[in-house]
């Protein structure tokens, strides 16, 4: 009897969140975090309520403007090394946005390991702003290469991080965005004061900071003077910026 041959698997797209656009102008893909090393499959609930709830804001918000905003189903659980799949599904997610729906431009939304994932898969052609909330990335290290940053030219990228987050490193994200403000302006880092790893203590100011941040970049919106201020100031202080109490409550566009 021949050896049954293992299937091939392939990165999907969920549906759309809330009611899908008559007509397509903008999209979002949410990364949902992931493990450093596994071969397994994704779970079903992978994405954390801080991923769910942001997807249902941002959904809301750009709605008036056609915005589309899908879920990124990986392939594998696992970064795993050079082979960084968790990025390659989202580069093939920008790719299937560009096919269903044309030229329109496209934000990752990552959590986690799928903040990396949204950072590395930037430099996608269609994709135009990125945003990463308490992005898993590498340790400083001479035996590991550094993270790359060249591909985030041209785009605007939001990183946000609780300064109490026992997961992820919030001074290696802070390293990071530095590095990737050197080769591209357009690059703000907010920190969220005691708050942990899944930003729940600030979930609605990090959802309305997000909010605003993506209107801007994928359809031009005025975006908050906070933002504005981050993203001109130059390091540390646009970098360092601490997310307001309240953060959305009176926003004047």
């Amino acid at each position: 009897m021949g050896q049954q041959a293992t299937p091939v698997r392939t990165a999907g797209l969920g549906k759309t969140v809330g009611p899908a656009p008559t007509a397509v102008s903008g999209a979002v893909l949410l990364l949902p975090g992931g493990e450093e090393v596994s071969a397994r499959r994704p779970s079903s609930v992978r994405a954390t309520i801080t991923l769910r709830s942001l997807g249902r804001r941002l959904a809301h918000a750009g709605r008036p403007e056609g915005l589309a905003v899908h879920a990124v189903r990986y392939r594998y659980r696992g970064w795993n090394g050079s082979e960084a799949h968790l990025a390659a599904d989202a580069e093939w997610a920008a790719d299937e946005v560009v096919r269903r729906y044309g030229d329109v431009p496209v934000c990752l939304v990552g959590v986690d390991m799928g903040g990396r994932a949204a950072l590395r898969a930037g430099g996608h052609e269609a994709v135009n702003s990125v945003v990463a909330l308490a992005p898993w990335l590498p340790e400083d290290d001479v035996a590991v290469p550094a993270e790359p940053v060249r591909q985030l030219a041209g785009r605007r990228v939001l990183i946000v991080h609780g300064t109490n987050d026992a997961r992820t490193d919030p001074e290696l994200s802070f390293r990071y965005a530095a590095r990737a403000k050197k080769t591209n302006r357009e690059v703000c880092r907010f920190e969220v004061h005691s708050d942990g790893h899944e930003l729940s203590g600030h979930r609605d100011e990090v959802g309305c900071l997000a909010a605003d941040f993506m209107m801007g970049a994928l359809f031009g919106h005025h975006v908050s003077r906070p933002v504005e201020d981050a993203l001109a100031a130059p390091p540390p202080i646009g970098l360092r910026m601490p997310l307001a109490v309240g953060f959305g409550k009176s926003l004047q566009r």
